[in-house]
């Protein structure tokens, strides 16, 4: 199917345009491709109203198993449409169709599938107390819905993000708007035709697009009627919404920046350790929140793994997402581009020795203006340097030699943020250790991004507040009540 040209807002299963457009292009090559209803207050407060309404309306009174069958039609349904979904996805990031259908969409089905079985199978509290009347009484953990879930994502992996949060939220009971970055709001207004389809009741799931200050991002962290708000993207982002949460004592969920390190011991099986740090560094064109950006490797192996790593990037193929070959496509707009070459001058104006790239590729034809970057690897700057401690979300990172296990540790949790660590060692022994002392929310140890969607998943420090996955999105989506009843 071709590209829709105009992206609508989605509210109470019908598809709405807003009081003022703005432009949908594609990084490959800056082009406008489509454009954007934007939803001002009026929009937005339709949007909570709908949900509030299906909260007491059908999705309210539906059996869990009901709910369960909608999600599994769901899933059904996103894989029957695979490749629009893929089209949609790729138009608006510019990343390879090898990647999108290999990563964002199955893994944006499944969060519906995974989250359908949790909810299915998760007990909770029974107690049996004995009354001083000499009588008992009985206690039960009761899980509700916690409301109206305002859900704000990121442009980096739209759908997988996206319904990484949709998925729990809508297993538990809730209903959500969701607003999507306004860079990539194609898949979510998608997920709005699928959602009819299989027959969600309308109001469940609504979608309005527009940007953060004064438009549909404030709008919706600011309403009084949303319940909680759940967020990913960059850390400054994530204290507004953090403070807007604060008026009515709203429950908040932050999965924010990453300055991630890995960490290469002599020891480690150098060719996985490559392989997988090239991934961490380079794939989706380095915007990853749990990317690599700072790599520590012990200094009998130093020199040879910087070659290697040189080697890899430079034979990553940089082009267009049809491109079966392709290993690394632009970033997702103008503005970052900027923002990543930016950084590219600051290291190169601090003296740092540039291992490859540092630029822009040269691409031909109308690729010319797309908002493509090279791979880039720098050595020699020391740990107060802005690349090293600032988070530049592109495809680059620094690698720096260490010594000893205690001075790795030292440098690697000497950073205000605290996503994510990759560990490269096959002593078992010191992979438990350092993994322990990470100052993290998840430490891989000889992978990267190897994810069971059972487990807690956030940050700590900067990176974020509170963990999802499996049972851990239970305390954040619903309410949970004990209910005392007297014998």
């Amino acid at each position: 199917m071709p590209l829709q040209k105009d992206i609508l807002n989605f509210i109470n299963g019908e598809f709405v345009a807003g009081s003022k457009w703005f432009e949908n292009r594609t990084p490959t090559t800056n082009a406008v491709i489509g454009r954007v209803a934007e939803a001002g207050k009026a929009e937005v407060d339709a949007a909570v109203n709908a949900a509030r309404a299906a909260l007491k309306g059908p999705w309210g009174s539906m059996t869990l198993a009901k709910r369960v069958e909608l999600l599994e039609a769901l899933v059904a349904e996103i894989t029957n449409r695979f490749d629009e979904f893929l089209e949609a996805e790729c138009a608006d990031t510019g990343k390879p169709r090898s990647l999108a259908s290999h990563i964002d969409i199955p893994r944006g089905a499944a969060n519906f599938k995974v989250f359908a079985d949790v909810v299915k199978n998760v007990p909770t509290e029974f107690f049996d107390m004995a009354t001083p009347d000499g009588k008992s009484a009985i206690n039960y953990g009761y899980r509700t819905p916690v409301g109206v879930v305002g859900v704000i994502c990121p442009w980096n992996l739209p759908l997988l993000l996206m319904t990484w949060k949709v998925g729990p939220a809508l297993a538990c009971g809730n209903t959500v708007v969701v607003k999507p970055s306004e860079e990539t709001p194609r898949t979510a207004a998608l997920l709005g035709e699928v959602m009819n389809k299989v027959g969600i009741p309308k109001g469940v799931y609504n979608v309005v697009h527009g940007f953060g200050p004064d438009s549909a991002g404030e709008f919706l962290t600011t309403h009084p009627k949303v319940d909680a708000l759940t967020f990913t993207g960059e850390t400054r982002t994530g204290e507004i919404i953090m403070k807007a949460a604060a008026t009515g004592s709203r429950p908040v969920s932050l999965e924010m920046g990453g300055k991630n390190a890995a960490i290469v011991f002599e020891d480690c099986d150098f060719d996985a350790a490559i392989e997988g740090t090239l991934r961490s560094a380079f794939v989706n064109c380095g915007q990853v929140c749990l990317g690599t950006e700072r790599v520590y490797v012990q200094r009998p192996i130093f020199d040879k793994f910087v070659a290697a790593m040189k080697a890899g990037a430079e034979a990553l193929k940089i082009g267009v997402p049809e491109d079966k070959d392709t290993g690394m496509g632009p970033l997702i707009s103008k503005e970052h581009q900027n923002k990543v070459l930016s950084y590219y001058k600051i290291a190169k104006d601090a003296g740092a020795t540039i291992v490859t790239g540092g630029g822009v590729p040269d691409m031909p034809g109308d690729l010319k203006d797309g908002c493509w970057v090279q791979p880039t690897i720098w050595t020699g700057l020391p740990e107060d340097a802005r690349v090293i401690k600032e988070e530049i979300f592109g495809p680059c990172c620094h690698i720096a030699p260490f010594d000893t296990e205690e001075e790795v540790l030292e440098k690697a949790n000497a950073n205000e943020y605290g996503l994510a660590t990759a560990i490269w060692t096959t002593n078992l022994s010191r992979a438990h250790c350092v993994a322990q002392k990470m100052e993290v929310g998840i430490a891989w140890v000889n992978s990267w991004f190897l994810r069971d969607l059972r487990t807690p998943f956030g940050g700590s420090k900067q990176s974020g507040i509170g963990r999802e996955g499996g049972v851990h999105s239970l305390e954040f989506y619903t309410e949970l009540k004990n209910v005392c009843i007297k014998l």
